[in-house]
């Protein structure tokens, strides 16, 4: 077989047909509860282009309900220990080999030993157990990050993402392990602090940064403030939230500030349904990514119509669905990721990296993300979150942000508000800075803030829950709290009014 990354898309297929055949039957169909019947009813599963007879996966078929409260463990892979034992293949291992052998190479195979979580903001977090096989996995793809960051032998790494059963986090550190790589993880900011951090990176001077973008943002922002240097730094990898080009060359400015210089930036696109995430390569500030690569060894990816289902054809915008090849534990099989992918799927080589494996190219954003706002009390507005985090991400003089959502006076039945919450750059004016936020909002999503409020690093911060919440909340709806009040002692315009003089007043002060 050819290496991962140089198979043309024909020998890509010819494996992926043979792997996904012997993984289906082999361990799918006699091991997973919720899968067995399923299997049986659409019959045979011997190629990709087969996957279509089985019906998606998406996260609520993962919920608990009253009824099965603990029904992600129908996902995990059971098989019964007596029939085991009894396989031909066991039987003659354990003659050559000894009993105790097979039975430790069994329990790596299917024994749980570490559990991440999705981290739950539109529904209840969801297990998913990794056996000693998956593990094996993910330092195999970890690995391929490295590989991708073009980070050298000796290079040191700084993993920051928080210390939680939290994919990137170990990730992170099995792919350290995987190319023997000095890794400090410091568990974001949470333990250590900013500061804390900052002293732990200055003794270390990584080459390489991974973390969530908005956490890495804060951190190098103090830093600069503060005078630190980190000379050897190169490489800034991301995880856990999407990254606008403005974040990548805001992130590369600061960078520089603390001494280090030919920065370049890598994002990753995982989730913890896929027990693995898939990278871009290294790419300087100012240049265009190419895409995400895919390890066609190892999964296989689908891009479909969110719509109809139907499976699209390469390079057409749709919906990412993921299926193993290789995995143990949980298992999910045409599982629907809720992501768009703006460019579908691709097969050339990348004309950055020269490596021949699919990729999945363009901005992605969630489904979930395009909101439906009652602006007016007749005729609503159709926002589309997703293109406005890229647009305040590109804004110069604007750190980072969060938007609001609320009802007026907190009343179900009044009109939608929108708050806009920033931090100002050093040396920026917020009045520049406000009105090129209005005309860039009305431009691209016809809207307009009822409030654009600035505030310091240390507000933001703990609006967002950085150093406590997994990832950072940049966008807050709070309209479904929305409570009826008996009284409302002051009016919307009135209250927006004097937060307005207010937050003109405190970023004078910035």
């Amino acid at each position: 077989m050819k290496h991962w990354d140089n198979m043309t898309p024909r020998e890509a297929r010819d494996f992926q047909n043979y792997h996904l055949r012997k993984f289906i039957q082999g361990r799918v169909l006699p091991y997973s509860p919720y899968y067995r019947e399923i299997l049986r009813d659409v019959g045979p599963i011997n190629s990709v282009e087969d996957l279509r007879k089985l019906p998606f996966t998406s996260k609520s078929e993962l919920l608990a309900t009253p009824d099965n409260p603990k029904r992600a463990r129908d996902f995990l892979l059971q098989p019964d220990p007596a029939k085991l034992r009894r396989k031909p293949s066991n039987i003659a291992k354990a003659i050559l080999f000894g009993r105790d052998r097979v039975q430790r190479q069994l329990r790596g195979e299917y024994q749980p030993l570490l559990l991440t979580s999705t981290t739950g903001r539109s529904a209840d977090p969801i297990p998913f157990l990794h056996t000693a096989h998956d593990l094996a996995n993910l330092r195999t793809a970890g690995g391929r990050i490295i590989e991708l960051g073009n980070v050298l032998p000796g290079e040191r790494v700084a993993n920051l993402f928080p210390y939680a059963p939290h994919l990137a986090y170990w990730l992170a550190h099995y792919a350290a392990q995987e190319k023997l790589l000095f890794s400090v993880g410091t568990g974001g900011g949470k333990l250590l602090g900013t500061s804390g951090n900052l002293d732990m990176l200055e003794k270390i001077d990584p080459a390489i940064l991974v973390g969530m973008p908005t956490f890495l943002y804060h951190l190098l922002r103090q830093g600069a403030e503060e005078g630190r240097r980190l000379p050897g730094l190169r490489v800034l990898a991301f995880g856990g939230e999407k990254v606008a080009k403005g974040t990548r060359r805001k992130l590369s400015k600061l960078a520089k500030e603390l001494g280090a210089e030919n920065i370049a930036t890598m994002a990753t696109y995982g989730f913890t349904e896929a027990k693995m995430a898939f990278p871009e390569c290294a790419t300087p500030v100012g240049e265009e990514a190419t895409g995400y690569h895919l390890f066609p060894d190892m999964g296989v990816v689908e891009i479909i119509d969110p719509e109809t289902g139907e499976v699209l054809p390469e390079g057409h915008r749709g919906e990412i669905v993921y299926t193993p090849l290789d995995a143990r534990g949980t298992v999910v099989l045409r599982y629907r990721t809720g992501d768009l992918i703006e460019g579908g799927l691709v097969h050339d080589r990348c004309p950055r990296c020269g490596r021949n494996v699919p990729r999945l190219v363009g901005r992605i954003s969630r489904v979930s993300g395009i909101h439906s706002m009652a602006l007016h009390k007749i005729k609503g507005t159709l926002v589309d979150f997703n293109e406005i985090e890229h647009v305040l991400d590109d804004v110069e003089g604007v750190g980072t942000w969060q938007i609001e959502l609320r009802k007026i006076n907190d009343d179900p039945m009044e009109l939608d508000t929108v708050l806009l919450r920033a931090t100002l750059a050093a040396g920026a004016n917020p009045d520049s800075v406000r009105k090129v936020l209005e005309k860039r909002l009305v431009q691209t999503a016809e809207l307009r803030p009822n409030l654009i409020e600035f505030c310091s690093e240390k507000e933001m911060g703990e609006l967002q829950g950085l150093g406590k919440a997994l990832k950072e909340e940049r966008i807050v709806d709070h309209r479904t709290k929305a409570r009826p009040r008996k009284k409302s002692p002051h009016t919307l315009a009135a209250s927006l009014r004097r937060r307005t003089i207010r937050s003109t007043a405190d970023a004078n002060q910035l």
